[in-house]
């Protein structure tokens, strides 16, 4: 039996992108994502291009990745873009045997990382709050929402 994922508002204006077995340690590519979560697309760029770090490539290749799949798949513009979520996970381990003196043989770790980032398009999560603000996409007010009661007349 196939299950079909209902797909909520949040992600109505948000699109992402995901690299699995980059070879690097998750540390260094969690220090170059904190400095860039939670800025705009363009802002983001800029960063990675100029800073040091071995990490910024793969991550500048992701950003750019997940642009293009706001352009083409959603028609968002570039410039109303924010990286609202980045997250490094850890992946596998690969594991070698370096051939040492006397036949012994020494364990070579090396990890890999799996980055996800997820851009939203703000001009369309403005234009959705003031929407239901007004009151003018939706016919019937929910009970959750907040209203305005004359306690205090008498």
């Amino acid at each position: 039996m196939i299950m079909i994922k209902k797909r909520k508002r949040r992600d109505l204006f948000s699109v992402y992108a995901l690299r699995q077995h980059i070879g690097m340690s998750p540390h260094k590519a969690r220090r170059v994502v904190d400095q860039i979560r939670g800025r705009s697309y363009e802002e983001t760029l800029m960063i990675l291009e100029l800073m040091p770090y071995r990490a910024c490539y793969p991550i500048l290749k992701l950003i750019y990745s997940a642009a293009a799949n706001a352009r083409h798949n959603m028609g968002f513009n570039e410039a109303d873009l924010i990286i609202s979520k980045a997250e490094v996970n850890k992946g596998t381990t690969v594991k070698k045997l370096k051939p040492q003196a006397r036949g012994r043989g020494y364990l070579i770790k090396r990890s890999t990382c799996h980055i996800t980032i997820v851009l939203k398009n703000i001009s369309l999560y403005e234009e959705y709050n003031i929407c239901l603000k007004n009151q003018g996409c939706r016919k019937k007010m929910k009970s959750t929402d907040m209203t305005f009661h004359s306690m205090y007349s008498k």
